[in-house]
């Protein structure tokens, strides 16, 4: 459910107005920034009509004696993101932040995680669950390469969630797999952040979506193309945008690009010291500070 591809996506054509003699047409756009604010506004009365019950461990809403969740600074979060020049506010709320030494996952790491999802149908109340991952599995939180096309992956609410959180412990004996101490927590995606104005087949447009989720592990310097660059790096100009790091402008990022400058040679082999790191590698004394796999000059 939650990899994009199974949207959708429906386009909405204007009505042909006449003008003057004329005929025009346009395709109407939809107000991204609109729906931002009034996901925001409804997210916000949600968290402050609701607390969160630890031995449960579910959100419900708010009882005498009982600390809304929107007061409990300690735990609860914000990050704002912008995304195609629109401001979200993404929420996150941290049961136990996980103890894992390898510190928390990037935007295009690999994680292992199990979810349950909801929707904000109002600011009184949730959905059944839309979808619901008991086992761990692993998740890619970038874009993929399937089929020489770009999938869209995760949401991208998770995308920037799970960053906030670290695996836990590997107790693992025989052949179950164990882990203990792990990421546990709440976010709350704003629709812009989730499938937009697109309806799924069990997600309507325009939906706020709850996940609860556990982050038992994830794999350090993910590497999409196995091109021995680590995905992360290969945000050229750390902008947080992988999509837009392209040097042989061939629609392919490079961090899904086995072969980053187009020259015929792949990336992992324009290794002329052999130490298994592309990037350190400058061959060309005329362009001395770029490394060889992003210079076509040199193969």
């Amino acid at each position: 459910m939650i990899k994009i591809k199974h949207i959708l996506v429906t386009g909405v054509l204007s009505v042909l107005m006449y003008s003057c003699g004329k005929d025009s047409s346009s395709k109407e756009k939809f107000d991204y920034e609109a729906q931002s604010i009034k996901d925001n506004e409804l997210i916000v009365k949600f968290l402050k009509k609701h607390y969160f019950d630890e031995k449960e461990g579910a959100l419900k809403p708010l009882a005498d004696g009982k600390t809304a969740i929107f007061n409990e600074t300690e735990k609860l979060k914000k990050q704002e993101v912008k995304e195609d020049d629109v401001n979200y506010t993404l929420y996150y709320y941290v049961e136990r932040e996980g103890v894992s030494s390898k510190g928390n996952p990037t935007i295009v790491d690999s994680v292992f995680v199990k979810y349950n999802g909801v929707r904000i149908l109002d600011e009184d109340k949730l959905s059944e669950s839309f979808d619901k991952q008991e086992a761990p599995m692993w998740f890619t939180l970038s874009q993929v390469l399937k089929n020489g096309k770009i999938d869209g992956g995760v949401i991208k609410g998770w995308s920037y969630g799970f960053t906030h959180f670290k695996g836990g412990k590997n107790v693992t004996k025989n052949s179950s797999i164990t882990y203990e101490d792990g990421g546990k927590g709440i976010l709350f995606i704003p629709s812009g952040l989730a499938y937009k104005n697109s309806r799924t087949s069990s997600i309507p447009e325009n939906s706020c979506l709850v996940f609860y989720i556990d982050l038992w592990d994830h794999t350090e310097n993910t590497d999409g193309d196995n091109d021995n660059i680590p995905s992360i790096k290969e945000d050229l100009n750390r902008d947080k945008n992988l999509l837009n790091d392209d040097t042989d402008k061939d629609k392919v990022p490079n961090f899904l690009d086995t072969d980053d400058d187009g020259d015929g040679k792949l990336t992992k082999d324009e290794d002329a010291n052999g130490d298994g790191d592309p990037t350190n590698d400058f061959s060309d004394p005329k362009k001395p500070t770029v490394p060889d796999y992003l210079n076509r000059d040199i193969y």
